[in-house]
């Protein structure tokens, strides 16, 4: 998928997507600040698109996604489409388009930190929710989603094909930092990782 079709679907997701929670509200707030951060994702993938920095634009479109499924998932936010699943648009529908040849190491580097900094995400966090309950149940939930992710994306990593890597730890990294933000995780370390 090319990345300037993956910001348009992000950008057009983002602006479909409704809050079906009064604003007042905890989970209100919550879901407000996430599509927010999907929409700050969004704007921040177009404005490095727009400036020729593709890595930085593929990394922030999926992590802009990541965001944008994990309020969809936890029932935060409302697409058209079936309840609680991203719609028709997915950013996964295929492999990323290569990129220019002359961003290989950049995107190389930025691979390997993201890597790096999703495995660090990983190991910072547990369930913050008594073990009881159906939140506890999700936040387990989302570990085994971004857990996919980063096993997916070292397959890719190993394979060289460091756009669709890129693109698995940026969404992987999403959902976590989204459901840390949500309240999900105590985060036990590496607060730094974390955009709280």
């Amino acid at each position: 998928m090319k990345i300037a079709f993956c910001g348009t679907l992000l950008s057009e997701d983002v602006s479909h997507t409704t809050i079906p929670l009064p604003e007042i509200t905890p989970l209100g707030t919550i879901a407000g600040t996430v599509l927010g951060m999907a929409h700050a994702y969004s704007q921040d993938g177009a404005t490095f698109e727009a400036a020729g920095d593709l890595v930085n634009a593929l990394a922030s479109y999926w992590y802009g996604f990541g965001w944008l499924h994990f309020g969809c998932a936890y029932g935060l936010l409302s697409l058209p489409g079936s309840p609680g699943t991203p719609h028709k648009s997915c950013p996964f529908q295929g492999s990323c388009d290569k990129l220019p040849h002359h961003l290989g190491p950049k995107l190389y580097e930025k691979t390997i930190r993201y890597a790096r900094l999703l495995d660090t995400a990983r190991t910072s966090v547990v369930p913050a929710p008594d073990p009881a309950t159906s939140v506890h149940e999700f936040a387990a939930r989302l570990l085994v989603i971004v857990a996919a992710y980063a096993t997916q994306g070292m397959y890719y990593s190993h394979g060289e094909q460091y756009e669709d890597a890129l693109s698995c730890f940026s969404y992987g990294h999403g959902w976590l930092d989204a459901g840390v933000r949500a309240g999900l995780f105590q985060v036990i370390g590496n607060r730094d990782v974390f955009t709280i």
